[in-house]
């Protein structure tokens, strides 16, 4: 029997989530209390790759395409200043072409779990590795900073340099700027 390896990453997204319900708190508990760690918390987001360097030279976006990514993950938090994220990013593009309509397609699933650093300000610092369904790999600085809270949603935007490697292509690295939603 061969399963997809898209409906293994679906089913492990699913199980690690149905885990934060290990840790929530009684709805009917009247008293406010301390978080108390691991803390896991959901997120959803959107990312635009906005320039990728290699040595074929430099693709900058909205020229002949436009790619968004959706970002959704999982992050559990060990303490303070320490968690891991899980993150699952399917991306789609649209392609402008002369003299035909414009057209979309599905173009690639991104799995990129990594670590979190909490810093001061509502900073993180986030190391991820990358694997993708386009036969790439390789890693993810990602610099994050929360700019507002509210007792029921994290608004935040991070800054990511993606470095690629594999697939007969040559090594890249790109900008990406991604906006998200971190569900308390």
């Amino acid at each position: 029997m061969k399963i997809k390896l898209s409906y293994l990453i679906l089913l492990l997204f699913i199980f690690i989530t149905s885990l934060s319900r290990l840790y929530s708190q009684p709805a009917n508990n009247p008293e406010p209390t301390i978080p108390t760690h691991p803390i896991v918390k959901g997120y959803f987001s959107f990312i635009i790759p906005w320039v990728t360097i290699s040595k074929d030279g430099t693709t900058t976006e909205f020229q002949k395409f436009t790619t968004i990514g959706f970002p959704v993950g999982m992050n559990v938090y060990y303490n303070e200043r320490f968690g891991i994220s899980y993150e699952i990013t399917p991306s789609v593009q649209w392609y402008k072409s002369e003299g035909s309509a414009p057209f979309s397609k599905t173009n690639n699933l991104l799995f990129d779990p990594g670590l979190i650093f909490r810093c001061n300000h509502g900073f993180n610092i986030v190391p991820r590795l990358a694997f993708e369904t386009q036969g790439r790999y390789g890693f993810t600085p990602v610099f994050n900073k929360v700019y507002l809270q509210t007792k029921a949603v994290d608004y935040w935007f991070s800054v990511s340099f993606p470095t690629r490697f594999g697939n007969n292509a040559p090594a890249s690295i790109g900008g990406n700027l991604q906006i998200g939603f971190t569900f308390n």
